[in-house]
Formats: structure tokens, C-alpha cells, sequence
């Protein structure tokens, strides 16, 4: 039993706790649920939870049992170790921390030098023996779990000490004494000054949890939000082989997948991403004494393959779903992969508390006005720009050369640096994927990051001013010198409806999370050239026939690229259809057009192999491009893939969101042998709800509206090409360019032509182009024709809102 007496001390009164021998030292996961929390400590209780309540979803929890709260409060009675402690900490400079690792340091040889009460020793015996089964060779993980850990408002982790591969009685004890010790790490002492915690009214609970072989397999992080942008629709693995501590610490560039909730629970493909990481370090347990774990080279085979196969994600993502559902809120997830019995485990979960909070409020866009030298690359976190001085900082002993503005260039970082961190405007790391330690803590303190460079440290010099973008999509890069940019901040809640659709027109996968927040009815035009040459880099054709592709440098990149793929073709289509699939669910339900692809012939040779496919044209502009291809037998086969791909989007993977365009098309004709085509390779019109829409670009389009409206299911005018072919403009050319407008009377014909045409014909008609953010009275111009949809690039979609906005009220009036 517990009670409690009210004590004078210097500083007034306070608490102490008094014991009685029925206190409850132990108490198994099983026993455990979230109402336990002031006992268990917030890992701890989140475990008893899931292993009582989630087990019948399928979600496995290693069993163990906690050392509760209680029993640290009797060991610091039995060692007369609170005054001492309040003492001590009494003495701490809580405004600049100046004394931090003095004070910190003797807090730590209290605890350290105290004795285990022979009550607690007994007690955590028993509960080690009774799970181990009197095993002493069962191994154990023992973690800390605080009272005041892992709560919606005090969300950094890893302020206090873990120990794996701990086996034997005796060993449980001394990890769970050195839990304590570290309830006053600098850190520890640090977050709760932080987040308003008194020091002495934090307990720790020890979590003591059989040991997951991942040495063997494999383990890392999951979010069930992405990271970056708060999107909700997704589940976010990471993983590498070996323990989790190295994905956790950032110590290593993990696998990653992104998988959609929505179809996951329907039971499709729902991986709409996927990319191997280096996995540079595999962490093992260690032989030698004293030492519990030791990191070894990752094999180049295990480096170059991914640590879980598609069904294990699923299988993962579904329970990190089924974790969210119960708990009402984002977590964040820890899983390991035992390598002896090939079984996943969730190892903990805690509430997710920086992007489920802060997203889709206010869209803050960023934009380089200019390019300079890039130092290096790699992951980026954030979407901001910064300008700083670089400091490469190795260790705490470089804290003093860190200045307030500055930028830490790291190998990683660890929970010490939390304190140093606070001082940088961004972090640049070598090593890490999103979910490392360097990413979640520039989350939590808003500045950008970018991690998983390989080379920061020795490609940017100390002292060196540079300027750090995370506004290039998902990759990040550090320049040389202090760059100019611009910074715009929107209000999203405050953008008006309107009747007219406002789509998107995208080209990059990457950004549609972070977009899907913009005031939007999916996305108007994807364009599926700029995938195919910045995810694949590979003409179809020379996957199609890469056994006859002559010896040489194309050939060896391409082999590289596809390594994992023995039929090449497939390479193709599982790159194109995730890149489209991440866009269908980001804007999921509402349509995403794909446009088929509309290289040009020199466009297309650019590719790698695409010189030995692709004929040398004088005017590519209106040569062998888009549904001309098609059908011809120079690339009929590499079309057949790009229907390959996207029948997997809508059949395998459950996005019938997706709507298919054809560019380019001539005539009535050539209509009906691509949709004839795409047929014979799986994707007819009608089934499961397909429609295909074709581009209005050629005056053909306008003139024979009527005669296309029969063969297609809508039309999308696509402007700029339909502008230069009305007026016969080269719109590349710098020497007549200034005659190309859109507004031009005989383009506006075209325009109002094919709309009217369209409305009567009963389909649905938009227009993809940048006229109607640029100059408003365009937009009105399409608003009083009555276009059913706007498309817009992202930088224009918040100004073209207004301009139809505006238009459509003086329609009304």
C-alpha cells in the first residue's frame, strides 16, 4: 500500500512517499493498459495496451513486464536520495543551463552509487524468471519508460537510456539501476525544464521485453502520417537490416515505403512508393563484455535489396493502421523483424505530436531566384530555404564554436545535441533517412534539414556561408554562398469555393502530399514524361529489347538500374505505376489525369538507350509524338508498358480515380486505333468505370470536336500548343515570341470554339495552361464560356482560384 505525508522542508513542503511491504514492484504487459500510465510510463503502457487490445487485429507484441514507477520512488526513498536530489538540482542555471553537465553529473553518481533495495532485487528476479520461463540465457530488452514520456505535449523521444540483449537476472537489474542513472542525463534534465516537469515528480518505469532477434533481420520506424507534409491517407516505413537503433540515430539511409490506408483496408497493392537505401551499417549484439551491441559493414548484396518484402509491408502497414484506429490518433512506431523465426513485431508505438498538429494550415512556398555551386545533396526535410554559416560539429566539445544562426554539418546527431540544436537554423547530415534524429528533431523545432548527404562534411568547409534548399521537392541541396529567394505564406482555410474546378497541373510525384492541402479537385494533367525521365531515365524500347542493345555504357547503366528486375519491362512499369499511384492517392477521390507521354523524338533520344530507337527529326515539334507513336511499330511495345502500368494503378493498386489522356492526336482516325490499342492491352473504355480524354492542342481538335466527342470521353485544351499551331508559331523561338499569346483573337476562337462544341457534345471539357493565373481576364474569358475545369501549375493554383473566384461573381451579378 502507498501513502503519503506532508514534510517541511527549506523551500515549503512537499510529498514523500512512504512504503508498505504489499508495495507492487512488477507488473506484466498483459496486465497494462493506458490507464496505467502514472505506474508504467508512457512506452510501457502503450505495450500493455496493444498486447491486451490489439492482438485479436493481428498485431504481435513481444511479452515482458514493467518495473513500476513505485519501485523507483522506493529505491530513491530506501537510498534517502530525494533531498540530495532537489539539492543538487537547486543549484542548476535554468536560464542559460551554464552548470547543466556539473549538475547533471553529480545527480548521476547519486543514483549511480545507491544500492538496489533487496525488496526491488527479489521482485524484478522473479518477474525476469517467471517470463525467461528460469532461462538465463533469455535475452531482454530494457527500456526506460517516464511518466511524463511520449505525451502529446512532450514529444521528444530518447531523452533516457535503453539496453538490448540483456540475459540473466543479475544483468536485468543492473540495466534497470542504469535506467534510473539516466532519468539525469543532460538531455533528460534538459526536456523536462523544456516541457514544465518538475525533476523529482518524473518517475521512470523500466520496460523489460524479450528480445526480438532483429540482429539476424531486420527493424526500423513507422509513421502513420507522411513525415513531411502531415498527409493522413499513408503509412511511412522505414527499415534496415540489423537492430532499429541505427534507423532511429540516423546512423544509416534506410529502405522506405509509402503505402495508401485507404486501398490497403480494401485489400489491393497499396504501396504507392518504395526506394531502397544503403543501409550502410548493420547492428548486431556483441561477444565482448560490457558491450552489447557492435555495427558492422552491410554486405553490398543486403545494401542493394530491401529488408521486407511487399506482403511484410503490408502486413506492417496494416497493423501501424490498426494502432492508429484504436489510439484516435497518429503514432509513431517502432518495429523489428526476428531473422531466426521471420516474424514482425511492434516494439513500441507513441503518439505522433509535430505534423498531426501542424498540418494543411498555412501553405509557406519557397523559390530560388537564382542557382549557384552545389556543395552536395540528399534527403530533404522541409520544404524551407535557409542561408548560414556552416559549423561541422563531430562532438558536445564543439558546442562552444556554435553560434546562434548557425548551420550544424554533421555525420548525425544524437539525443545529447538536443540542447546544441535549439542554436541552428537547419542541420545537414551525412548519414539518415526522414525518421532519423536529425529529421524528427528539425521537425519538431521548424527548421530544415538535409540528411543522407554521404559527403556534407567533407564537401562544405567550417565557417563556410551557405545556403541549404529544401524547396526542390524531396531531394535537398546545399549550395555555395548566400543565395536569393523568395518566401510566400497563404492561409489555405481562407481560399473561396468556386463552381469552376480548379485542378492541378503536376510533373512531380513528390510534391502531391504536400499539395493535396491547396484548395483542389484533383489534378488536371499529369504529365507522365517528366516520371518516365526523372524515376525511370530508360526509353521503354530499350527495355522491351535489352538483350539487342549493343555493349557499352547505356547498356551497363541500364543493367545497373534494373539489377533487381530480370524481366527489364517490369522495371518500367512498377517505377511508372507507384510515381502515378502516389499522385492518385494524394488527391484520392477526386480525378487525376494522366497524360500518356509526350516526348519529342530528340527528347525521347535523350533517354538512356533512346539513340537507338528514335529517328532524327527537323521539326520534332509537330513530328513522331504522341498518338502517333503509339500504334507504330517503333514504339508500339514501349506503349504497351506505359497500359501495363497503368492497369496496375487502377486494377491491382485500386485507383479508378485515374482518368487517361491522349496527346497529340491528329485525327478521328488515329483516336480510334490508340483507344482500339489500349483495349488490346487492357484498358477499355468503360470497364470499372475508365474514361479517356483527349488533348485539344491541334486545330483538327476543334474542327472535328464533334467526330472526337464520339471517341473520347472529354477533352483538355492544352493551350500553349493549340496557341502556336493556330498562329503557326515556334513558341521556342526567341525571335517571334513576342507575337505568341493565348488572348490573341484567333486563339480565343479555338478556345470558345471547342467549349461550346464540347458542352453541346455533352463531355466534359479543361483547360491546362498558366494564361488564366497570369491574366484574369482570360479566366473570365473561360468562366462566361462555361469550362467545367482550370488546370494550373502549383506555383499559380492560389492566384488562378482568385481570378476564377472573381470571374464567377461578376458572371453572377
Amino acid at each position: 500500500m502507498l501513502t503519503f505525508l506532508i514534510v517541511a522542508c527549506r523551500c515549503g513542503f512537499h510529498l514523500r512517499l512512504q512504503f508498505s511491504d504489499h508495495m507492487v514492484f512488477t507488473i506484466p504487459f498483459s496486465k497494462l493498459s493506458l490507464n496505467d500510465l502514472p505506474e508504467a510510463g508512457g512506452k510501457n503502457a502503450s505495450l500493455g495496451e496493444m498486447l491486451s487490445r490489439l492482438t485479436g487485429a493481428g498485431v504481435r507484441v513481444p511479452d515482458g513486464f514493467a518495473v513500476t514507477a513505485s519501485a523507483y520512488r522506493f529505491f530513491l526513498a530506501s537510498n534517502q536520495l530525494e533531498d540530495k536530489l532537489r539539492n543538487v538540482l537547486s543549484n542548476l542555471d535554468t536560464e542559460h543551463l551554464s552548470n547543466l553537465p556539473a549538475v547533471a553529473k553529480v545527480c548521476r553518481e547519486l543514483i549511480a552509487s545507491a544500492s538496489m533495495p533487496e525488496q526491488l532485487r527479489a521482485a524484478i528476479a522473479t518477474a525476469y524468471n517467471t517470463l525467461s520461463q528460469n532461462s538465463a540465457s533469455f535475452s531482454v530488452a530494457v527500456r526506460s519508460s517516464a511518466t511524463a514520456e511520449d505525451l502529446p505535449t512532450a514529444s521528444f523521444a530518447g531523452q533516457h537510456d535503453s539496453f538490448l540483449n540483456i540475459s540473466g537476472a543479475e544483468a536485468v537489474i543492473e540495466a534497470c539501476h542504469r535506467c534510473y542513472v539516466s532519468l539525469f542525463n543532460d538531455r533528460a534534465i534538459k526536456y523536462r525544464i523544456d516541457n514544465g516537469f518538475d525533476h523529482l515528480h518524473v518517475a521512470l518505469s523500466c520496460g523489460v521485453q524479450k528480445m526480438v532477434r532483429a540482429d539476424s533481420g531486420a527493424a526500423g520506424v513507422a509513421f502513420t502520417l507522411d513525415p513531411e507534409s502531415g498527409f493522413r491517407d499513408v503509412v511511412y516505413i522505414t527499415g534496415a537490416w540489423g537492430l532499429g537503433e541505427n534507423v532511429v540515430q540516423g546512423a544509416v539511409t534506410p529502405d522506405e515505403w509509402i503505402v495508401f490506408k485507404p486501398t490497403l483496408r480494401k485489400g489491393f497493392d497499396a504501396i504507392v512508393k518504395k526506394r531502397v537505401g544503403a543501409k550502410e551499417k548493420t547492428m548486431v549484439y556483441a561477444d565482448s563484455p560490457g558491450n552489447s551491441t557492435k555495427n558492422l559493414d552491410t554486405t553490398p548484396e543486403n545494401r542493394n535489396r530491401f529488408v521486407l518484402s511487399n506482403s511484410e509491408v503490408h502486413q506492417l502497414a496494416a497493423w501501424c493502421d490498426a494502432i492508429e484506429v484504436h489510439y484516435g490518433q497518429p503514432m509513431d512506431v517502432e518495429w523489428a523483424k526476428d531473422g531466426e523465426e521471420g516474424k514482425i513485431y511492434i516494439v513500441q508505438a507513441r503518439p505522433e505530436t509535430v505534423k498531426s498538429r501542424t498540418a494543411g494550415n498555412v501553405a509557406k512556398t519557397f523559390l530560388l531566384k537564382e542557382k549557384g555551386e552545389e556543395l552536395c545533396r540528399g534527403i530533404a526535410v522541409g520544404k524551407s530555404i535557409v542561408s548560414g554559416n556552416a559549423r561541422i560539429v563531430r562532438s558536445l566539445n564543439d558546442a562552444a564554436r556554435l553560434e546562434k544562426g548557425d548551420i550544424i554539418v554533421a555525420d548525425i546527431t544524437n539525443p545529447d545535441w538536443n540542447a546544441l540544436l535549439k542554436k541552428a537554423v537547419c542541420i545537414v547530415t551525412n548519414k539518415g533517412g526522414r525518421t532519423s534524429h536529425a529529421s524528427i528533431v528539425a521537425r519538431e523545432l521548424g527548421i530544415p534539414a538535409v540528411v543522407g548527404t554521404g559527403n556534407a562534411t567533407t564537401a562544405i568547409q567550417d565557417g563556410q556561408l551557405i545556403t541549404v534548399s529544401c524547396a526542390e521537392a524531396e531531394v535537398g541541396k546545399v549550395y555555395n554562398g548566400k543565395l536569393e529567394w523568395t518566401e510566400t505564406s497563404v492561409t489555405l482555410n481562407n481560399i473561396p469555393e468556386t463552381r469552376t474546378a480548379s485542378m492541378f497541373i503536376l510533373a512531380n510525384p513528390d510534391r502531391a502530399f504536400e499539395l493535396s492541402f491547396y484548395p483542389n479537385k484533383g489534378v488536371g494533367l499529369l504529365r507522365m514524361e517528366f516520371i518516365i525521365n526523372n524515376t525511370i531515365a530508360v526509353h521503354p524500347m530499350a527495355l522491351v529489347k535489352f538483350e539487342q542493345l549493343p555493349d557499352g555504357d547505356d547498356k551497363a547503366a541500364i543493367a545497373s538500374l534494373t539489377s533487381q528486375y530480370p524481366d527489364k519491362k517490369n522495371y518500367f512499369i512498377e517505377k511508372l505505376s507507384r510515381s502515378v499511384a502516389q499522385v492518385a492517392a494524394a488527391f484520392y477521390p477526386n480525378d487525376v489525369i494522366v497524360r500518356m507521354s509526350d516526348f519529342k523524338t530528340n527528347e525521347y533520344a535523350s533517354l538512356l538507350g533512346g539513340k537507338f530507337f528514335e529517328p532524327e527529326e527537323e521539326n520534332p515539334m509537330i513530328g513522331f509524338r504522341g498518338a502517333s507513336r503509339y500504334y507504330n511499330e517503333r514504339y508500339r511495345e514501349g506503349f504497351r508498358l506505359e497500359c501495363e502500368a497503368m492497369k496496375a494503378v487502377r486494377e491491382k493498386m485500386g485507383m479508378t480515380n485515374i482518368k487517361l489522356m491522349i496527346p497529340f492526336c491528329r485525327t478521328v482516325e488515329e483516336g480510334k486505333k490508340v483507344v482500339q490499342l489500349m483495349e488490346e492491352f487492357g484498358l477499355k473504355r468503360g470497364d470499372n468505370g475508365l474514361e479517356i480524354y483527349v488533348m485539344v492542342e491541334i486545330p483538327s481538335n476543334v474542327l472535328l470536336a464533334e467526330e472526337f466527342a464520339k471517341v473520347f470521353d472529354g477533352f483538355s485544351i492544352g493551350s500553349n500548343d493549340l496557341t502556336q499551331l493556330t498562329l503557326g508559331i515556334d513558341r521556342d523561338s526567341n525571335i517571334i515570341s513576342n507575337i505568341f499569346s493565348e488572348r490573341n483573337p484567333a486563339a480565343m476562337w479555338m478556345f470558345a470554339t471547342a467549349i461550346q462544341k464540347a458542352k453541346a457534345a455533352g463531355v466534359k471539357i479543361g483547360l491546362c495552361g498558366q494564361a488564366p493565373s497570369d491574366y484574369p481576364e482570360f479566366a473570365r474569358f473561360l468562366v462566361n464560356e462555361g469550362i467545367d475545369s482550370i488546370s494550373f501549375n502549383p506555383d499559380a493554383m492560389l492566384k488562378g482560384i482568385e481570378n476564377i473566384y472573381e470571374a464567377e461573381k461578376q458572371l453572377i451579378s
